[in-house]
């Protein structure tokens, strides 16, 4: 896997989860997250196949959203974070 790629998954992961208004590094201080959530989430982005569709959806939002696509492969583990967020 190239750095280019990771890069790519990266900000796609950070855009997602920006739009579901959840903050990693807040979840990882308050216990409910740990640091390898993120890279959890980088690399089952990077194994995905729906990547142009998910970089448009994407750009699309405007407010923050409730859930991920169904096709997001990240969407259980979002939602799981989201959860332990309260």
């Amino acid at each position: 896997m190239t750095a280019l790629l990771l890069r790519r998954h990266a900000a796609l992961v950070d855009h997602m989860t920006t739009a579901r208004g959840l903050d990693l590094e807040e979840a990882t201080r308050r216990g409910a997250g740990d640091p390898s959530d993120l890279l959890c989430l980088v690399l089952g982005c990077a194994g995905c196949t729906q990547t142009e569709m998910c970089e448009k959806w994407l750009g699309a939002q405007v407010d923050a959203m409730s859930a991920a696509p169904h096709y997001r492969r990240n969407a259980h583990a979002l939602t799981d974070i989201a959860k332990r967020l309260g």
